[in-house]
């Protein structure tokens, strides 16, 4: 039998993992992976420059299901990006287990914030990635490039796996993902599913979900629904920007 101390050990484990782990409609088949990563890290700056603020209201579930039992919790944050002074998370309401609260949910808020000062080391480029053209696919009716990607140096920020880009708009809006870095030989995976909408000329995140799975038994779910986002900015006509979670 496995004791009760264990049980909250492998738990622990398998939540920090998940706290720390997204124009013309016609696609240019002749461009490399090299060209589409160049494209995207110039389309980043680009809304680097022309995003001026954005505001959302951001809805985070936690459930683990595991040694016949079942727990949860959820968490409401309030997020703000200004351009002149960055990005403000404040939790504004929390329901459910504290323990998955203090070990998942704030995790994942304070893991956020910390990627954010470290944005260059964090970036989907060439200086953190390799990046591998798998080939092209239609994405709710857009043309997408599939790539594969590799971290050069695995991180805990940083993933591998699959992204779809944006064949038009140069932005990714889906990815099929795992931590680059493993946490603990006690977690046998964790799958991280992205997906993005595009708001007013800005590709923002929809929703993100990561399923990690425990050696010994039990699975925990994450959930980020980003909510509906307010945007204010100036940009240029007819191009589309990428907005990082």
């Amino acid at each position: 039998m496995i004791s009760p101390l264990v049980r909250h050990f492998a738990l622990a484990v398998a939540l920090v993992s998940m706290a720390t782990a997204v124009r013309s409609q016609s696609a240019n088949a002749d461009l490399s992976a090299a060209q589409i990563a160049d494209q995207m890290q110039s389309h980043d700056q680009q809304r680097t420059q022309q995003l001026r603020f954005y505001k959302t209201l951001r809805h985070y579930e936690v459930e683990y299901r595991g040694f016949s039992s079942r727990i949860e919790a959820s968490m409401a944050v309030e997020v703000d990006f200004d351009s002149s002074t960055g990005k403000n998370l404040v939790i504004v309401s929390e329901r459910g287990s504290k323990f998955l609260t203090e070990k998942v949910l704030k995790r994942a808020v304070d893991s956020e914030r910390e990627a954010f000062q470290q944005k260059s080391s964090t970036a989907l480029t060439t200086a953190n990635y390799r990046f591998h053209l798998v080939g092209q696919e239609i994405l709710e009716g857009r043309p997408a490039y599939v790539l594969d990607v590799e971290p050069l140096v695995p991180t805990k920020f940083l993933y591998r796996g699959r992204i779809w880009v944006d064949a038009a708009d140069f932005a990714m809006v889906k990815m099929e993902t795992e931590p680059a870095k493993n946490p603990s030989f006690l977690i046998s995976r964790t799958r991280i599913h992205y997906i993005g909408v595009k708001k007013d000329g800005f590709w923002v995140p929809r929703q993100m979900r990561s399923e990690t799975n425990v050696r010994i038994g039990g699975t925990a779910v994450l959930t980020i629904d980003y909510g509906d986002y307010e945007l204010a900015s100036s940009p240029a006509p007819d191009t589309p920007l990428g907005l990082g979670h």
